[in-house]
């Protein structure tokens, strides 16, 4: 059975393709069309997939989409008549709904010469999160929980997950929702853009929680786990919230109320000093977070008595909060896959159909390259194509076809001080590079952050970069020790450790670590070895390989990016251009033509 699984119309738009339970390819949208957190259908990311899997659209059996008009309908109708939210406010609605529900007209109108003759499946958006975790995940049974902003009329849901069945035992439902107060106060802090919410996630160590009580005010928790907003502080429950999902990046208009603004002061325009009382608000608002993600997880142990927790929704990029799950909960493991938001929707609704199909449950997520790829041969053309460029540009290009040597020399480079774009194999799945689309440098150095954003990244001062670290060194270097292959948990750097890799400490001694293996990323692994070996440290400083825009794709962009960027050194495969040394156009040439060509060519 092939599975199209589509997160359509909403930030992150994105498609995966699943053959008798494996999935074969996952991609996000933004990925082709070079706009963040793209929202529409996601046209180029189907097209991917069915190359991937190397099939047409007519030998798909089933599309799966991660929402569910029907889903919740009673608690919409009584909504509806027990608060009468403006006319405009359900014609929004009502519109989205409409869009979702041409797919067959979509699909028909941009894969014209394949006609889809099989069916679709419209998974309840929180059932799609909860499967994106669980089904994928390496637990047998686990407390499943999803926490996000909305869908499908509701804001988080949580159950059990055993075996090939997923039981979810109570939702919270619109307008309560975590994530709106935390997209809120983001916008309040004067964060406008859409998925500004980790900014205020790095700005928050740099305060402290005075406000912490006010924000017991906008939001307040039971017993139970559940927990309720006080909607004096919203407007998106009463009013139209200007948004957009129509292909492009998500705009929303401000979800809080006037009355926000009387209780934490005037509002941060987004060009306004960063004062002490917008960090200070920012580390409250992570705090109650905090209390309240924690006061579900608690409740949700106490009742099941399960050690190991699925973790899935928009809410679950919460990389800091994830990281105290052991420390504040009885929980011991925790599962949160590459791709946690809306864009991981599109495997869980494809793994629901799987389930509910009949089959059984095999596969296991523990790695996340599953996007394009591309080969020498390919590589070789472009750097052919473009050898003026790279000649004009001072820099020399040659081809390293042994990989032992091609990461010690990458690593020699790395402990210089070097900045390296490393672009290899498959493209990631979720909005973390790792390790395949990465900017490369030396967490040794206390100025390499600053560098960084002088060179690439532009980027706020306050914002953290974060350590990929071998697996098996994780221990001697953080204070817990855990699988976290896809950068989805923050730990706390060992205190004597910390001034040895000063530039991926944060100010309040953490890290976003990735742990990796060699079983999941062999050449990364190896480069990461190889600056161990040189320096005694088992981790470089990793981060997204881009420059204020979606992660690099294509070996085009990696390129155009490297180019019009002050980066030292760019590994293309077993490419390597370097910038500083003039070469003549015959030693261009004929270090790309006398590449080896003899591992996978991608296309």
């Amino acid at each position: 059975m092939l599975i199209l699984g589509l997160n359509a119309f909403h930030g992150d738009s994105s498609a995966c393709i699943v053959h008798d339970g494996k999935l074969i390819a996952a991609v996000e949208e933004e990925r082709f069309r070079r706009v963040k957190h793209w929202a529409g259908f996601p046209t180029e990311s189907i097209r991917y997939c069915l190359a991937a899997a190397g099939v047409s659209l007519s030998e798909i059996d089933r599309v799966a989409v991660n929402q569910d008009s029907n889903a919740n309908l009673s608690s919409k109708l009584l909504y509806l008549v027990g608060e009468r939210p403006s006319l405009s406010l359900i014609f929004d609605r009502v519109r989205t709904r409409k869009s979702r529900e041409g797919i067959p007209e979509l699909l028909a109108k941009e894969f014209s010469n394949s006609k889809f003759m099989g069916d679709i499946d419209h998974v309840e958006h929180h059932l799609a999160h909860l499967s994106s975790a669980f089904y994928v995940g390496p637990f047998s049974d686990s407390v499943v929980v999803s926490v996000d902003g909305f869908g499908d009329f509701a804001s988080a849901a949580w159950g059990v997950g055993r075996g090939g069945a997923i039981d979810i035992e109570e939702r919270v439902l619109f307008p309560h929702s975590l994530g709106i107060f935390y997209q809120a106060v983001t916008q309040y802090l004067g964060f406008a853009h859409y998925g500004d919410e980790y900014k205020v996630m790095g700005l928050a160590p740099y305060g402290s929680p005075r406000y912490l009580n006010d924000m017991r005010k906008v939001v307040s928790l039971k017993c139970d786990g559940r927990f309720e907003l006080d909607l004096t502080y919203f407007r998106h429950h009463r009013e139209k919230i200007a948004f957009d999902w129509s292909g492009g990046s998500p705009v929303f208009a401000e979800l809080f109320s006037p009355a926000l603004e009387d209780l934490l002061g005037p509002r941060r325009a987004p060009d306004d000093p960063l004062e002490d009382r917008h960090r200070d608000i920012a580390r409250s608002t992570q705090a109650m977070y905090e209390e309240a993600f924690f006061n579900l997880l608690n409740a949700l142990h106490a009742r099941h008595k399960l050690d190991d927790l699925s973790l899935a929704g928009g809410c679950a990029a919460n990389s800091v909060a994830n990281g105290k799950v052991r420390r504040m909960t009885p929980f011991k493991r925790v599962y949160v896959q590459s791709a946690a938001g809306d864009a991981g929707g599109a495997i869980g609704a494809a793994f629901v159909t799987w389930q509910k199909t009949g089959g059984n449950r095999s596969f296991l997520m523990d790695h996340a390259n599953w996007g394009p790829q591309f080969g020498p041969d390919y590589t070789a053309a472009l750097l052919e194509k473009e050898s003026a460029r790279i000649i004009d540009a001072g820099c020399t290009v040659e081809c390293i076809d042994d990989e032992a040597e091609l990461c010690k020399r990458t690593a020699v480079d790395v402990s210089e001080g070097k900045v390296i774009g490393w672009f290899q194999g498959r493209l990631e799945w979720g909005p973390r590079a790792l390790g395949n689309r990465s900017i490369v440098c030396d967490p040794r150095r206390a100025d390499m952050k600053d560098i960084l954003n002088a060179k690439i990244k532009r980027r706020e001062s306050f914002r953290p970069f974060a350590p990929s670290v071998l697996s098996e060194a994780v221990a001697d270097w953080f204070e817990e020790d855990d699988d976290v292959p896809f950068m989805m948990q923050v730990f706390q750097i060992r205190e004597e450790k910390r001034p040895q890799i000063p530039a991926v400490t944060h100010v309040d001694g953490s890290g976003r670590l990735q742990t990796v293996k060699k079983s999941a990323n062999p050449r990364y692994h190896a480069l990461i070895s190889a600056f161990r070996d040189l320096t005694g440290v088992p981790m470089v400083l990793n981060t997204s390989f881009n420059e204020n825009e979606p992660v690099v794709c294509k070996p085009e962009e990696a390129l155009d990016c490297f180019l019009r960027t002050n980066m030292d050194v760019l590994v293309l495969g077993n490419f390597v251009v370097h910038r500083g040394t003039v070469a003549n156009d015959t030693a261009v040439r004929e270090s790309i033509l006398n590449a080896p060509l003899g591992w996978d060519r991608g296309n």
